[in-house]
Order: structure tokens, then C-alpha cells, then sequence
């Protein structure tokens, strides 16, 4: 399950997983952030991920593809997570992104607003 967070506007796009992200959500999201990427070239994202947050296997490769396919409308992406393991992939997976061209960051729960800033900077 996800939501779109209140202060999603203009080129950021604020998720929160609460809990398994189906292929039909994904495809969801995948369309707002088409709808956003049309409308101003590059986005930011900010995705929450709470503590029982999951995706299916369908999902989870469809977000992959998009991703890989639309890696230069991406501008930066938060990722906020109190989970240790998450912060590390994070860690590891900036580096990566970094050569494509995107800032990726991990923000622990606490540092929310600090991470809004940075995608809407």
C-alpha cells in the first residue's frame, strides 16, 4: 500500500509504502510519475518506507525496468528508512546513480524534513 504525501508539487513526488506494493499500485505510481516527467522534464522523489513495507516480486522488477528506462528525468531521490540494511543498499546504489546523473540519499525517520528540503532543492 501507498500514499502520496500531501506536499508532493511541482517536479517532487512524495510516497509512503506502508505495506506491499502491488504490480497494480506500482503501475500507479509509475503513471504519476510519467504525468510529472512530461510536465517538467526531471522530478525528485521522496519515498518513506515504513517498517512492514514490502513489494512483490512483479512490482518490484517493473519499478526496476522504469527506472532504467527513464533514469534522465531523475533528479534526486530520498529514501526514508529507519532500516540499517535499507541505508546501506541506499549507500551503495548512489554510488551508481551518481554516475548517471542522480543524487540519491538516505534520511533516517527523523531527518523527514531535512529530506524534503533536499528533493525540493
Amino acid at each position: 500500500m501507498y500514499t502520496i504525501l500531501p506536499r508532493s508539487r511541482d517536479a517532487v513526488l512524495g510516497v509512503e509504502i506502508s505495506g506491499k506494493i502491488t504490480l497494480d499500485q506500482e503501475k500507479e505510481l509509475i503513471a504519476k510519475a510519467e504525468e510529472l516527467i512530461e510536465d517538467h522534464g526531471k522530478i525528485s522523489v521522496l519515498v518513506v518506507i515504513g517498517e512492514h513495507a514490502g513489494v512483490s516480486f512483479e512490482a518490484a522488477a517493473a519499478d526496476i525496468k522504469w527506472v532504467l528506462a527513464n533514469m534522465q528525468h531523475l533528479s534526486r531521490i530520498a529514501i526514508v528508512t529507519n532500516s540499517k540494511l535499507l541505508a546501506v543498499l541506499v549507500a551503495v546504489d548512489a554510488t551508481f546513480a551518481k554516475m548517471v546523473g542522480i543524487q540519491e540519499q538516505h534520511f533516517d525517520h527523523t531527518e523527514i524534513e531535512t529530506a524534503w528540503h533536499w528533493v525540493e532543492s
